[in-house]
């Protein structure tokens, strides 16, 4: 599956664009240097979201540059 597979598959599951979960990540307050796991966690917990779907969005987050 590719990259943008991930995403179009989030976006269809949560109804979240990419450019949504930056605006989400920013107003959770996470630093810029915070490890994957938090995300991850987060991203389960409020939006029901397998590990790998997680970890494509810390991806995005980094490809993006608001996460390190």
């Amino acid at each position: 599956m590719t990259f943008q597979a991930y995403l179009n598959n989030i976006e269809k599951q949560t109804g979240v664009n990419p450019e949504q979960w930056v605006a989400l990540f920013r107003k959770k307050g996470f630093p810029k240097d915070i490890k994957a796991t938090p995300v991850t966690d987060w991203l389960t917990a409020d939006y029901k979201l397998s590990h790998a779907y997680g970890m494509a969005i810390v991806r995005l987050l980094r490809d993006k540059g608001v996460m390190t």
